[in-house]
């Protein structure tokens, strides 16, 4: 996968997610997550969220595994963002409180790149910040498409609106619904 290359030499990528088009970058290279805040003119003190392929490498990326997110995760059958306590072995660019929203997602294309990768990947909508998402690939901005290092060439017909469940854990172990 060329793609693969590109995120290993610290490029952006516009992709297709379980949810809507995203931009992405190795989320351990502080730079790709630099430009990708740089494109989109984002407030680098927003957290972004990264994605992972499965719990095991989770588990790499965040300082324990509350119970309440395993149940979570077997419960919800649609797109899931969990908002953890405290992250580690990911740069502090990605949050500025430690807590990081990690989703496993379910995509073909996304479990592809990210085992592929052996490292997660940022996933920020494929807007300019404040903008509306893009609710399909033709609704993304030439600036955007023009921003990147290479734009995935599957499921660029596709609409979807559909945002994912966000959940909060707390340090003490509270679960709370943010969307």
């Amino acid at each position: 996968m060329k793609e693969i290359e590109i995120l290993n030499n610290g490029g952006i990528i516009l992709y297709p997610t379980d949810t809507i088009w995203g931009l992405g970058c190795d989320a351990t290279n502080i730079k790709a997550i630099e430009k990708i805040i740089s494109l989109k003119g984002r407030d680098s003190s927003k957290n972004l969220i990264i994605l992972v392929s499965d719990i095991e490498m989770l588990e790499n990326y965040i300082e324990f595994f509350p119970s309440q997110a395993l149940t979570l995760l077997k419960q919800y059958e649609t797109p899931l963002t969990i908002i953890y306590p405290k992250s580690k072995n990911l740069p502090s660019i990605l949050s500025q409180d430690q807590s990081i929203g990690i989703r496993i997602p379910k995509h073909a294309y996304c479990q592809e790149l990210i085992r592929n990768l052996k490292r997660p990947i940022v996933s920020t909508s494929a807007n300019i910040s404040k903008e509306p998402s893009p609710k399909s690939f033709k609704e993304i901005r030439i600036e955007i498409k023009n921003g990147v290092d290479f734009i995935a060439e599957v499921q660029q017909d596709k609409e979807s609106s559909q945002a994912s469940s966000i959940f909060k854990i707390t340090l003490e172990g509270e679960t709370i619904q943010i969307r």
